[in-house]
């Protein structure tokens, strides 16, 4: 499928598709669709940002709260130039799903700037930071609504909106954000967590269909943040990276790729492609390579049915935010491929930002073995509890159908508890 085609994909409409299917085959009452089935707030606001040769460019802010039934809302803050208001309210109807599945005790929230980062100076990026925070400061706070790092964002970019945060309030309140810096409330593991949560979930996935880590090798799509580590942590198991694609081009190289020299070239040249020692190789290829596991760590709508067609791996485990399409996830589950889903897959990110809004809460904070160690036990307690009721469920039942059943479930007891519905 070519990039037009891809664009026409609605991500809002599939999500909510998610959430009706689930709710059907839990036979819920309308009632929780309706409930779930759109954010309970969508901020849209303007940002006038003051740039370098003094013109003043106006951007556009969102931050999409879904759903608080189980706690605040949580979820990152994206920087692109393609993101919507609709591709906003997706990603924090995952974000609720997600919590529920990695048992914290928050609900889906999202954020994002249209804004292509790369464009922009250190201090424009600043500035843009800084207005964001307040315009969105009335519907943020450690007990509303907390942010955290997402695409083209990092711990800087949250340390600039903490501190203009606490400027409104007028004392510090470092909790009202996740991914910090640790100099002001970070926590130690955290920018690694998501990538270290997908490798515990790939890592549990090889388990269950018998695959050796360090007899195998993986293919992994976008080397961003995730997208390294995941090669990083998986190269450590033993396994060989054969393949990785970033939006400029590929790199393959069947007897392996360093990942930590694969990370230098990329942060010198812009792109893998052309690393020294590699042949090309386009994304579709990467995906049609003959390997046990790829990691897609892009964007969404990556896998669709012609791609997934084509896959040969065994395991697909989502780094990204709603990477495969629902017809190239049936055709995964005909195929036998075995998919850990991204509200899954890629919750470690919001398992440590747990971690840090607890540490932020009462000051005082945990030694990095003890965020790895906890990391990895809800990890790996996730995964049981979706494979197990993922192979209760019928053989069309997919994994990520499984992963929303099991979410809901939850969501919809502790709505019922509330007196939300029923």
């Amino acid at each position: 499928m070519d990039a037009q085609a891809k664009e026409k994909i609605n991500t809002y409409q599939v999500a909510q598709g998610r959430v009706k299917r689930a709710v059907e085959q839990l036979d819920l009452p309308d009632d929780v669709y309706e409930w779930l089935k759109s954010p309970d707030r969508l901020v849209e606001c303007a940002l006038p940002v003051e740039m370098d040769n003094g013109k003043v460019r106006v951007f556009t802010g969102y931050r999409a709260q879904h759903n608080n039934v189980m706690g605040p809302y949580k979820g990152g803050i994206r920087y692109h130039p393609d993101v919507d208001a609709d591709e906003t309210k997706a990603l924090s109807i995952w974000m609720t799903f997600k919590c529920a599945v990695a048992h914290v005790p928050f609900g889906g929230g999202k954020g994002a700037i249209a804004v292509n980062p790369r464009e922009l100076s250190v201090k424009e990026l600043e500035r843009l930071s800084r207005q964001y925070m307040q315009a969105m400061a009335p519907v943020l706070g450690p007990e509303k609504d907390i942010p955290a790092p997402d695409v083209n964002t990092n711990a800087q970019v949250m340390a600039w909106m903490a501190d203009e945060y606490c400027k409104i309030r007028q004392f510090n309140d470092f909790g009202v954000i996740t991914g910090k810096p640790l100099d002001v409330g970070g926590c130690v593991g955290r920018e690694t967590a998501t990538a270290r949560g997908t490798f515990y979930a790939v890592r549990e996935a090889a388990r269950v269909k018998n695959i050796e880590l360090d007899k195998s090798c993986a293919a992994i799509q976008g080397y961003g943040n995730v997208g390294y580590f995941a090669a990083h942590f998986l190269n450590q198991a033993g396994c060989r990276i054969v393949a990785v694609t970033d939006s400029s081009g590929g790199a393959y190289n069947p007897d392996g790729l360093d990942p930590l020299a694969l990370k230098e070239y990329k942060n010198e040249t812009g792109s893998v492609k052309g690393f020294p020692g590699s042949d090309q190789i386009t994304t579709e290829e990467l995906y049609a390579m003959d390997c046990e596991i790829i990691i897609p760590a892009a964007l969404e709508n990556q896998i669709t049915p012609e791609i997934a067609s084509t896959v040969k791996a065994k395991i697909v485990g989502e780094g990204a935010n709603g990477p495969t399409t629902p017809e190239g996830d049936k055709v995964l589950n005909e195929r036998g491929v075995l998919v850990v889903p991204d509200i899954l897959a890629n919750s470690g990110g919001v398992i440590v930002s747990y971690f840090e809004w607890v540490q932020n809460n009462y000051n005082y904070y945990w030694p990095e073995a003890q965020i790895e160690e906890q990391l990895q036990r809800k990890m790996m307690e996730a995964f049981s509890q979706i494979y197990d009721y993922h192979c209760e469920c019928s053989d069309e039942t997919t994994m990520r159908e499984a992963a929303f059943m099991y979410a809901l479930k939850r969501l919809a007891e502790v709505m019922k508890v509330r007196g939300w519905w029923g």
